[in-house]
């Protein structure tokens, strides 16, 4: 919720809750004993190694449009931009789908099928408590500029 600040108030640094989700979903894997996801490991570790990559350079792509508008990337700075160039034509979000993807890389280079079962919730809680707020801040801030671009540009993909 915003404080009043010029930030959307999300609820903790979205890295943070990809990062979060990604190691106690691997301990619980571990403590369940949880089986093999049953890929070959040469196909898991290509799919693993070509997943991370993919997010990684999205979100790269996505910050260095960030920055090219002159606008924080993080969202506990104030924005001073509506970002529509660059993987913004295509999603709202490239970032979180960035961290989705290496996420998800992550998970299948670990062989952890309790790991991949908990992007889901990880993505919910980043979609109600992180970009929920940032829409709600963005909208606030920027109006109708904003959401015209909500309206042409889906959230996730």
């Amino acid at each position: 919720m915003n404080t009043g600040r010029d930030t959307p108030g999300v609820i903790a640094p979205p890295p943070l809750i990809y990062l979060g989700f990604l190691l106690a979903a691997a301990g619980l894997g571990w403590l369940l004993g949880e089986p093999s996801l049953g890929l070959p490991d040469q196909v898991r570790r290509i799919a693993a190694v070509v997943l991370v990559a993919v997010g990684l350079m999205l979100d790269g792509t996505a910050a260095f449009a960030f920055r090219r508008a002159g606008t924080a990337v993080e969202p506990w700075k104030p924005s001073t931009a509506i970002v529509a160039a660059g993987p913004y034509r295509f999603s709202r979000n490239p970032i979180y789908v960035g961290f989705a993807l290496a996420y998800l890389g992550f998970a299948v280079g670990m062989d952890s099928p309790v790991t991949l079962a908990c992007l889901i919730p990880c993505m919910i809680i980043v979609d109600r408590f992180v970009i929920a707020r940032e829409e709600r801040y963005l909208d606030a801030k920027f109006g109708e500029a904003w959401r015209a671009y909500a309206r042409t540009v889906r959230r996730w993909l």
